[in-house]
């Protein structure tokens, strides 16, 4: 079993969930990591922001820096990452080391994501890459399931640093692991900074990057305060919560299936734009009428399922556009989404802690319509350049 490919791949997915882990964990956890270290709220949300922008503007450049590596030592590196990154969690005091320990942490889970699913389509043999890429995905996806809900339960029934004190210990099995089941390979020739920010001359790619930013800036505002939204506008028992943050997960999973399911029967642009309305008027209903705890957990199903229709079917879209480029297609969309994420954390730390908090609802709103215009606008100009092109 240890020889297999499948058996590396499935380490690879499981690996995936738990670095994975180390960046949603926080957003079930905000309001008591903010009492623990004695911020507010909202300060405690700009540990989201920082590990987004950490993830987006470090993780290339490590990637770059370290490519003549072999990609073991490359995965062997990232887990250090997470084990360092953890353990800085709940030993060192202090807002700040705070920080820069979501920083380390959010270099390790950028290296490992990216390492392994290059690695597994060299692991896969033929006819068998895109399979083993979606199951490397779907682990990190599983994180975003599992990781909010779990981090609550622990977080309930003992102090929320244990969470990373397990981090760093299953950290430190996964370096194991790696070491005996993970063969050497020769490192990769760089793709040139320059080459890859050359894609984005082209203004359909361009468009589809903006979509993507303004998209996960909506749902970065209110993913990152959705545990203090819940406390503020809908009360609930720990356990209730724990369970509304896991049926929350299991719909972002399902909308990331229903996304891929709908662009391949109405088209791509349609699923788009279908998922960013519901996900709009989603958005505005919780500013408005969420209170009643059926009514919030209802909601919060049916945005989690509109919200990540986007998320595949926006790739999707970006490698039908350079299918020969498609590697940097998915790391510059990548960069953009955890960009966007970012930028959504910042603007709801400040509007938590200037405004109500159902003002990150009516902001997740206005950017997801910001994405649709820019997305009419790109479609606009994609017909009128073909309708010259044929008349010509």
């Amino acid at each position: 079993m240890k020889n297999s490919w499948k058996f590396k791949i499935y380490l690879l997915a499981l690996i995936s969930l738990l670095v994975g882990t180390s960046e949603f964990v926080l957003v079930g956890i905000l309001d008591k990591v903010a009492d623990d270290v004695g911020i507010t709220v909202s300060a405690a949300g700009q540990l989201v922001t920082v590990f987004a922008l950490a993830n987006a503007i470090g993780t290339p450049l490590i990637i770059l820096a370290t490519s003549k590596l072999d990609q073991r030592k490359q995965l062997l590196l990232a887990l250090v990452f997470t084990v360092v990154g953890s353990l800085m969690t709940v030993l060192l005091p202090g807002y700040i080391l705070l920080m820069i320990s979501r920083i380390v942490l959010a270099l390790g889970m950028g290296v490992f994501i990216v390492t392994a699913s290059s690695f597994a389509t060299k692991l896969a043999p033929s006819g068998h890459q895109a399979s083993a890429l979606a199951t490397v995905a779907m682990g990190f996806s599983a994180s975003l399931v599992l990781g909010v809900p779990i981090g609550r339960f622990i977080s309930d029934a003992y102090d929320w640093k244990v969470i990373f004190w397990a981090i760093a210990f299953m950290g430190l099995i996964a370096i194991f692991a790696i070491v005996k089941a993970i063969p050497v390979t020769e490192g990769e020739t760089p793709i040139p900074l320059r080459k890859q920010l050359a894609i984005l001359k082209n203004p359909k790619i361009t468009a589809l990057f903006l979509v993507t930013f303004f998209v996960f800036i909506g749902y970065g505002v209110f993913y990152t305060y959705v545990t203090p939204f819940i406390n503020v506008v809908s009360p609930m028992s720990n356990t209730a919560l724990s369970l509304a943050l896991l049926g929350f997960g299991l719909a972002t999973l399902v909308g990331s299936r229903l996304g891929g399911f709908m662009s391949d029967r109405l088209g791509i642009n349609s699923t788009l734009f279908l998922g960013m309305a519901v996900n709009t008027l989603t958005l505005i209903l919780l500013a408005t009428i969420a209170g009643a705890h059926a009514i919030t957990v209802l909601l919060l199903l049916i945005w989690g399922t509109a919200a990540w229709t986007s998320g595949p079917t926006l790739q999707y879209n970006l490698v039908e556009l350079a299918p020969k480029s498609s590697v940097i297609i998915l790391s510059l969309s990548s960069s953009f989404l955890q960009l966007g994420m970012a930028s959504g954390a910042g603007l709801g730390g400040i509007a938590t802690s200037q405004l109500e908090i159902q003002s990150i609802a009516w902001i997740g709103a206005t950017a997801i319509l910001i994405g649709m215009v820019i997305l009419i606008m790109s479609l606009k100009l994609s017909l009128f350049t073909r309708s010259k092109s044929v008349s010509q």
